[in-house]
């Protein structure tokens, strides 16, 4: 796909439902021109898959999407094999809905890690002392910090990422200055999602929801926290919110070895 047809996929996903973020399709563009893949049927679009390349060792596949029409007639299997060939002999990971899991397990091998979990609830409250604009925490400081949390370095798509129209982002710094936690709330077609949230304890994770909250006071607001961290499902809970979808993570060779305890919020189901 071109940089435009980007924009046609994220509007298919919106009509699936999956609320994507008004600006994404900018960001998700930037991490990998050349991972995106529409299917055409006599010069008329049908479908989309993303196998972003993070680097040499690691790849996540999403925005899977067949015009219903064209469903169970093989133009998705085809586009998917085409997507995934992009990725070459990398580790690929993705976020697949339930109903896909066992497709995904058959077709391309992909193994089960953990279900992420998404919550919606309503935005607002004071926002507090601590957290400081994330303008203020030098960028390749967070690029650092960032890739702790995820399988790969994703420079390019972060710089895009923080910097989309109508988002936020606020981090909590130590007294040396170091990274102690960050997260972002963006604009959706439907109130905003926070994503990510990545904190080194759950009270600086709390610091900085409540911080991302207060920026869409009475909005929907969503997060997707990794079920395994029992800490950020508390904090979805505390705040009134409730399970409104879930995701399988998925990979096709090793569970990467990440620190999930630190990880409250998903970046996006679509690129990980």
């Amino acid at each position: 796909m071109n940089r435009r047809e980007v924009e046609t996929a994220v509007e298919w996903a919106a009509q699936e439902g999956w609320n994507p973020g008004v600006h994404d399709a900018e960001a998700f563009y930037a991490a990998d021109p050349g991972g995106f893949f529409l299917a055409e049927l006599d010069g008329e679009p049908i479908g989309s898959v993303s196998v972003v390349n993070y680097d040499e060792t690691f790849a996540f596949a999403g925005l899977y999407i067949m015009k219903p029409e064209y469903r169970n007639r093989g133009y998705g299997s085809r586009l998917f094999a085409a997507g995934m060939a992009h990725a070459g002999d990398r580790n690929v990971g993705g976020d697949g809905v339930v109903a896909m899991q066992e497709k995904y397990r058959t077709r391309s091998g992909f193994k089960p890690a953990y279900r992420n979990i998404r919550f919606e609830g309503t935005g607002g409250g004071s926002d507090p002392d601590g957290p400081v604009e994330i303008e203020e925490v030098g960028f390749q400081q967070l690029s650092a910090y960032d890739a702790r949390h995820f399988p790969a370095p994703r420079h390019a798509f972060l710089s895009s990422w923080i910097r989309q129209e109508g988002t936020l982002g606020r981090a909590v710094l130590a007294d040396d200055g170091d990274i102690r936690g960050y997260g972002v709330i963006r604009r959706c077609r439907s109130g905003y999602k926070i994503g990510p949230l990545f904190a080194e304890t759950p009270e600086v994770a709390e610091e900085i929801f409540l911080a991302l909250s207060a920026r869409a006071p009475g909005e929907p607001i969503y997060l997707d926290t990794p079920e395994p961290n029992a800490a950020a499902v508390a904090l979805a809970r505390r705040h009134g919110m409730s399970p409104v979808f879930e995701t399988g993570r998925i990979y096709t060779k090793t569970i990467p070895d990440l620190p999930l305890r630190e990880i409250f919020g998903v970046t996006s189901f679509e690129l990980g």
